[in-house]
């Protein structure tokens, strides 16, 4: 073999060689990709899964287990982490959620995901009498007194006053109390901005047989902060409630549906306007009440109220006193609405209590109603 043949034979394995090792390490790094993946955390800290399945913190879906230790355990990882998602399995959790304050120093402005296996079939009507089933993700609490069901905690050091600096997502979920309630469904006021998809917030019971709220309780409460706020709602269904949805700053929100509470949405003091697109307004005492000065639109108000010899002793409260509840004069916007009577069909009424700077238009009507409030 001649000399040059030689040299060429071993360039051929060298180049072999260098093949074999970077496909080594290409193998390498792919398993420790799904190792990591695989994991909470990887060990070199640079890949970490953001997903934190509360099963893996101790949580029970056996509708028995006090679970609120286990979903502190979670969110405190989460957060630790740099924020990511607390994943819930289909089952039926007791316990409340509370999640921590976001403040200065680093981890702030972080993402707090609190996501369920499957969305929820929300459970409404304005007749008969059908039972609430424990299909899907469920997170119940029963306590008298204390925090919502999943609430957000102020903060003693934040980027704005008390408001933690936490964006809540929750996704996916079927959010429970008890008939008249002593305590709300979800409370995210200090929470700087949220996001919710998919949340069916009730009392336990078909909405027509709810009793009448005597607490206070608010089935949500979106956040107030006034500076950075952000609210996106969609596909959120709340009975049962004194307040079905409290709407503060910069809420956006479309295919709401808010029945049998005193109130089905309460627009607080704000500073920004609020838009909705699509909102189903069905058995409430008051469909909309404002309780401050607030600004805001909704695309479609679809009301139907309980008709002829479809109330009794127990649910009379959720006959309808008005459409506008607005005794002060405090809101300022524009309604395009529509109107059903159980057992008569579309009919023309409206009742407002005050509102005189709210303008009221039938859907088909040629111009918006400007009747003043003794009119």
């Amino acid at each position: 073999m001649s000399q040059t043949q030689k040299y060429m034979n071993l360039v051929s394995i060298r180049k072999t060689m260098v093949l074999i090792t970077i496909g080594g390490c290409f193998g390498a790094g792919s398993a420790l990709a799904v190792d990591a993946g695989e994991n909470d955390h990887s060990r070199d800290g640079t890949v970490k899964s953001r997903t934190f399945n509360v099963l893996k913190f101790g949580a029970v879906a056996d509708d028995k287990t006090d679970n609120t230790a286990a979903f502190s355990a979670c969110l405190r990882a989460l957060i630790e982490a740099g924020g990511g998602q607390m994943y819930l399995p289909d089952g039926v959790y007791r316990g409340g959620i509370v999640i921590p304050p976001v403040s200065k120093p680093i981890p702030s402005w972080i993402t707090v995901e609190i996501s369920g296996e499957s969305e929820p079939a929300p459970v409404f009507g304005t007749i008969g009498s059908f039972p609430l089933l424990n299909n899907g993700t469920i997170v119940k609490c029963l306590s008298k007194s204390g925090p919502a069901v999943i609430s957000a905690s102020s903060s003693p050091n934040s980027l704005y006053a008390e408001f933690s600096a936490v964006y809540v997502v929750i996704k996916n979920l079927d959010v429970r109390t008890y008939d008249d309630p002593g305590i709300g469904g979800i409370d995210l006021q200090y929470a700087v901005q949220c996001k919710l998809e998919n949340v069916f917030i009730n009392t336990g019971v078909y909405n027509v047989q709810a009793s009448k709220p005597t607490h206070r309780s608010s089935g949500l409460v979106t956040p107030a902060c006034n500076n950075a706020a952000l609210t996106i709602l969609r596909n959120v269904v709340v009975t049962g409630y004194h307040s079905g949805i409290v709407v503060n700053e910069h809420t956006d929100g479309d295919n709401i549906v808010v029945a049998s509470n005193i109130n089905g949405l309460e627009f607080q003091g704000a500073y920004h306007a609020s838009r909705f697109g699509r909102v189903g307004t069905y058995r409430n005492t008051h469909h909309i009440a404002v309780s401050g000065k607030h600004g805001f639109s909704i695309g479609q108000m679809n009301t139907e109220q309980p008709g002829p010899g479809q109330t009794d002793a127990h649910n009379n409260w959720q006959t309808l006193v008005s459409d506008i509840d607005d005794p002060k004069n405090l809101g300022i916007a524009d309604i395009n609405y529509w109107v059903v009577e159980g057992n008569v069909g579309a009919v023309e009424k409206f009742t407002r209590n005050g509102g005189a700077s709210i303008q009221a238009r039938r859907i088909g009507s040629a111009a918006p109603e400007t009747k003043k409030p003794d009119e």
